[in-house]
């Protein structure tokens, strides 16, 4: 059953690339990767050396907004403030139906691991500001206090699904009538327990991530925010607001199959594709593009290999698609709110950004994957993003261009 869609009217992002949207598209359509040697902890001893670390910036001072903020939460500050500026609203929300919600997987876990490390093996007391934002609720909780969201403020912590979930839940209070207005999005920093625990699990690759490639040997970790205001159409129409895409279905499921491993057959996937498809009214001959989860692992890009083929049968090995991973790393619970952002952008300009990554494409997968230049797509109107997460959780969200709502 489809429901109305809402409106995109504002972006904000954090990456590897930068900070702003303008420096992630540019990033992205440059076929270059974000994904590099990074400093944020020593990384001696590891598998991997290689992580999609944001740059030194004015908001990472140690002073910037208190010390009581972590990295995910000034990540969350300034893509929420960059959003809400192109949409052209207040930076304080009071008196607006307005909810958020987030996506986050170790929220402030970098801060607590400087915790520890600071009481290991020392006879003195650590700072408990340290810990003050540990759960993943703080960088949703951060962006709400700034800006006084005084609705329905939502964090989903369910792995790499998590900010597409979110999505969802925005889309669903919004189409309720509960809110009118909504900020959306996920941050993630890097930490210690995931890329030691993607490392033991020998789930990185020793290279940037090759995602879809014959010789793709695991993913690589990222960092950063995204946050889309999202508005219900009679508000976006009301304010005469600059609709960027309209976000028109979610889905979601789970594999119900294993702790890590994705459902081999990407039945998961694809009830999740199926069901945002239904949500948004659409057909699968009606999408022009996908951004696909991507990271690079053997088992995912297979497992969403086979979704293509059940969802798009026959027309699978034609349909354009693309991994923002490959340019940006995973930001574990943020990466469908990077991933959506970006797809936004690709149908507002007509083009589907490169994948980077060494290697020559897997033959067996049969996927069109978009490599070494962007790919001009100036009739695209309709697009999949879809994300896959530990525990067997997928999200899928179908968006589409200003004109095709």
């Amino acid at each position: 059953m489809s429901g109305e869609p809402v409106a995109v009217t504002g972006l904000g992002a954090v990456s590897g690339f930068g900070w702003g949207v303008e420096e992630l598209w540019r990033g992205v359509l440059s076929g270059a990767s974000a994904i590099r040697d990074f400093h944020r902890f020593d990384h001696t001893g590891y598998r991997t050396h290689v992580a999609s670390e944001v740059p030194d910036g004015p908001a990472l001072d140690p002073e910037a907004g208190g010390p009581r903020l972590t990295l995910a939460d000034r990540f969350a500050l300034v893509a929420a403030a960059e959003a809400l500026a192109g949409a052209r609203l207040p930076e304080r929300l009071e008196g607006a139906a307005a909810g958020l919600f987030f996506g986050s997987s170790t929220g402030g876990m970098f801060e607590s691991e400087q915790f520890f490390a600071q009481l290991v093996g020392r006879p003195r007391r650590a700072p408990i500001s340290l810990l003050s934002a540990q759960q993943p609720c703080g960088p949703g909780d951060a962006v709400a206090r700034a800006h006084g969201v005084t609705g329905p403020v939502e964090t989903i912590a369910s792995a790499c699904a998590s900010a597409t979930l979110a999505l969802g839940a925005a889309l669903d209070a919004l189409r309720s009538g509960e809110i009118e207005l909504a900020l959306a999005g996920g941050s993630d920093s890097l930490c210690r327990l995931t890329f030691g625990g993607f490392n033991a699990l020998r789930a990185v690759d020793e290279r940037p991530c090759r995602p879809f490639r014959r010789e793709r040997a695991g993913m690589s970790i990222g960092e950063g925010a995204a946050v889309l205001v999202l508005e219900s159409r009679a508000r976006a129409e009301r304010r005469g607001a600059p609709v960027l895409a309209w976000l028109a279905g979610v889905g979601a499921s789970c594999d119900a199959h294993h702790m890590t491993s994705p459902d081999p057959q990407g039945e998961g996937i694809s009830r999740a594709v199926a069901a945002a498809l239904a949500d948004a009214g659409l057909a699968p001959a009606a999408i022009d593009f996908v951004n696909l989860h991507g990271t690079g692992t053997p088992a995912n890009d297979s497992a969403e290999a086979r979704m293509l083929a059940r969802i798009f049968g026959a027309r699978a090995p034609a349909l354009p698609a693309t991994s923002t991973k490959g340019c940006v790393g995973h930001f574990l619970g943020a990466a469908g709110a990077v991933e959506a952002l970006v797809t936004v952008l690709c149908l507002e300009h007509g083009l589907v950004h490169p994948t980077p990554g060494e290697g020559t494409l897997d033959p067996g997968l049969g996927v069109d994957l978009v490599v070494g230049a962007p790919r001009a797509l100036p009739a695209a109107r309709r697009a999949l993003s879809t994300n896959l997460a530990f525990g067997g959780a997928n999200a899928a969200c179908v968006l589409l261009h200003p004109e095709a709502a």
